[in-house]
């Protein structure tokens, strides 16, 4: 971790008045946030678009830097890790975002870069039904994918009931708060919580003492959307807040499903509505949702690991595996789409082939679709 870059970047997130879309700008244009500091009074010559009311605000660090230096002392004493955007552990599906934040403060024991990352969202209140489909759901998908992480809010209804299916079935977890992580809110879910840090982990990208305020529950959403690879939402009302990630996600270009509920029950009609007007996939099942997003064989892979298939020395590949191989090996890692083009490889025949041989020992997915050759 490199203390002072984290330091300063702590204290830009103060000085831009907690706004984070100008904070991210600062960060990206100038180049992180000792840079921002360093060039604290000549800004507009690294960055001449910069407004002479933000140019002004960034010439006293003073009192942004006591609080840096306040929240630095409270993340070293309880093992918080901040992770800086565009670092290795920072979630790196999120800093595709174009709204990503530029620090996170971050407890658990979960890699947040794993293969699967989804979101169960929906109501806080959360009917028997709702319940149900969770506790169906998230059994059976961990039987089809035996490893997903999954994410929500940590608030009441969907949110808890997903957290605790996720624990109940062996699942990592991860709880995105709008707060900071010196507080739990619901209070009510601190079991809960303390059994997540063991077994998942905490997220958010609020300094403490931060308020729970409405405004940051909405804005914790796109953080919960912008990690994972596909977002569910359970139940909602017509106007309920899942809603709000669900558009989040959508905007991101990430896989939303919904399941449809009673005709006329007030927490069914968020979903209805959504897949109604196509801006999710109906799913009734894990099957359903495992089929549409292409990881039927991640069981299969799984059981094969268990029994012992590692990689030979020398792995016995037909004449296209080694073709994939040699253009791994000679350019490096590859998405799926650039693979087939430089492969000449249609996509179907190739998401075959690279499932063999990962089995074979030979490659490794890595997240956001890209492939790594093992050496």
């Amino acid at each position: 971790m490199n203390e002072q870059e984290v330091y300063y970047t702590i204290a830009l997130t103060r000085m831009t008045g907690f706004n984070f879309q100008t904070a991210l700008h600062l960060y990206r244009e100038v180049g992180g946030g000792q840079a921002v500091y360093e060039h604290r009074l000549d800004i507009k010559d690294v960055m001449p678009e910069c407004s002479d009311r933000l140019s002004e605000s960034l010439k006293d660090w003073t009192l942004p830097l006591a609080r840096a230096a306040q929240e630095m002392e409270f993340i070293t004493k309880h093992g918080i890790k901040p992770l800086l955007l565009e670092t290795e552990d920072y979630p790196q599906r999120l800093g595709e975002c174009p709204d990503a934040p530029i620090l996170l403060y971050y407890m658990g024991s979960a890699p947040l870069n794993q293969r699967r990352v989804i979101n169960i969202i929906g109501t806080r209140h959360c009917t028997a039904y709702g319940q149900d489909l969770i506790r169906r759901f998230v059994r059976d998908l961990k039987r089809l994918c035996p490893e997903v992480l999954i994410v929500s809010g940590l608030a009441y209804g969907v949110d808890i009931c997903a957290h605790r299916q996720a624990l109940e079935n062996g699942y990592e977890t991860v709880g995105v708060l709008a707060h900071g992580l010196d507080e739990i809110y619901p209070s009510a879910h601190r079991e809960t919580a303390k059994q997540m840090l063991r077994q998942g982990g905490l997220l958010t990208e609020y300094m403490t003492e931060t308020r729970s305020d409405k405004l940051n529950f909405v804005k914790r959403n796109r953080i919960v959307a912008g990690m994972s690879d596909a977002t569910i939402l359970v139940e909602s009302a017509s106007k309920g807040g899942g809603l709000i990630t669900t558009g989040i996600a959508m905007d991101y270009d990430r896989s939303v499903f919904a399941f449809p509920g009673p005709v006329g029950a007030p927490y069914s009609e968020g979903c209805n509505n959504l897949i109604r007007d196509n801006g999710a996939s109906l799913i009734t099942c894990a099957e359903d949702f495992v089929k549409a997003m292409g990881w039927q064989n991640d069981a299969q892979l799984k059981q094969a690991q268990a029994k012992g298939i590692e990689r030979s020395i020398f792995p016995e590949l037909s004449e296209e595996e080694q073709k994939i191989a040699r253009i791994l090996d000679e350019f490096g890692d590859f998405q799926l789409n650039q693979l087939s083009v430089k492969t000449n490889i249609p996509i179907g025949q190739l998401t075959a082939l690279l499932f063999q041989m990962e089995m074979k020992g030979v490659i490794r997915p890595l997240a956001g679709g890209t492939y790594h050759l093992l050496k």
